[in-house]
């Protein structure tokens, strides 16, 4: 693998040794200098649910940096110089794609990075902007589950890449795409086949691993969608409508069937218009819909607002575009899903 710190032998000699041990010290502020850290691949996670892919499928082999942590907004991230630092000496890149990292393009530039790269949503079968969750095909998604697993490898394989370019937004929208596919657990399988075939191509030796780390981690996807999809089973789907701050919810409205109503676009950094939350609050009205959502990302003062004129409650706190702290509801990918799922279930399930 390129850029792998090298060793120094005892045989060189004491004077070497010395000298050695001197400019050794200054560079550990960059790398570890372990064996065993050498060994690992050094990969680069754009923002926290593919850092939390990576760990699963990588393990012990990964040396993982993750630019946009816990908690934290990609969509106003601004990279460091610290971050075009590990990005430089990365053997791999894992991004979301879809125009999500605006900033992606300009980091590679500036990190004067021209090693491999890793799209998760290549392959997936990508929605538009505003697309609506209530679709016909919606029927069909889980019903042959296991066979389009296989069929998203070669489905739109240079859909997201095609597409990276988006991400300085045309307004304040990512483009013609919605990135926020992980919210749809098939597309989180086809973000771990191509994270495991990204790793399997950067080292090899350890192929078998990352390939077994990703079916493993696969059927806990599969046994955690069977268990959302009988929460909402139970739902009556006229009944399924919620209101959230910014439209990051589409694919999981698409895989589910729900409708989300938001005032801001799909990135945090629009701005709801003044007709469109009174819009929002008219439909609040004429629908009953009793409960409102916060995210971990976003301001919270337009839904409360909403709540307090609509006498709306809020259901919870939703994790949209970030993991939560290690310690906290969703500190994980498969936590997130199932903390959302639950918080949603438990406020559709108290609407008459």
């Amino acid at each position: 693998m390129s850029g792998k710190a090298g060793m120094f032998s005892l045989s060189q000699g004491a004077a070497c040794w010395r000298a050695g041990k001197v400019a050794l010290a200054g560079f550990g502020l960059l790398f570890s200098l372990s064996a065993g850290a050498a060994d690992k691949v050094r990969v680069v996670a754009t923002f926290s649910v593919l850092g939390d892919l990576v760990r699963e499928i990588g393990g012990d082999n990964v040396d993982l940096a993750t630019l946009v942590g816990a908690n934290s907004d990609a969509h106003v991230f601004q990279p460091s110089p610290r971050d075009a630092g590990a990005v430089s000496k990365a053997d791999l890149v894992i991004l979301n794609g879809l125009g999500f990292e605006g900033w992606i393009e300009r980091l590679l530039e500036s990190a004067h990075y021209k090693g491999a790269q890793v799209v998760a949503t290549s392959g997936i079968r990508a929605l538009k902007s505003g697309e609506a969750g209530h679709q016909d095909e919606h029927d069909d998604h889980h019903d042959d589950h296991a066979s389009e697993h296989k069929d998203h490898d070669d489905h739109h394989d240079d859909h997201a890449s095609e597409h990276k370019d988006h991400a300085d937004h045309h307004g304040h929208h990512h483009g013609e795409w919605d990135p926020h596919a992980w919210h749809d657990i098939d597309n989180v399988v086809v973000y771990v086949k191509n994270i495991a075939n990204g790793l399997s191509e950067a080292d090899p030796a350890n192929k078998a691993e990352y390939q077994k780390n990703a079916q493993a981690y696969i059927k806990e996807l599969e046994q955690l969608e069977h268990e959302i999809e009988h929460l909402f089973d139970e739902i009556p789907e006229q009944q399924r409508k919620v209101i959230t701050p910014h439209d990051a919810f589409g694919y999981f409205a698409h895989a589910w069937h729900i409708e989300f109503i938001a005032p801001q676009g799909n990135s945090t950094e629009s701005e709801a218009a003044a007709g469109d939350v009174a819009k929002i609050i008219r439909q609040i009205r004429e629908h009953q819909i009793r409960a409102v959502f916060i995210e971990n990302v976003s301001d919270s003062r337009l839904i409360e607002q909403i709540s307090r004129e609509t006498g709306a409650v809020i259901g919870g706190s939703l994790y949209s575009d970030a993991l939560s702290a290690s310690n906290g509801p969703a500190g994980t990918y498969l936590k997130m899903m199932r903390h959302n799922a639950h918080t949603l279930a438990d406020a559709l399930n108290q609407t008459d």
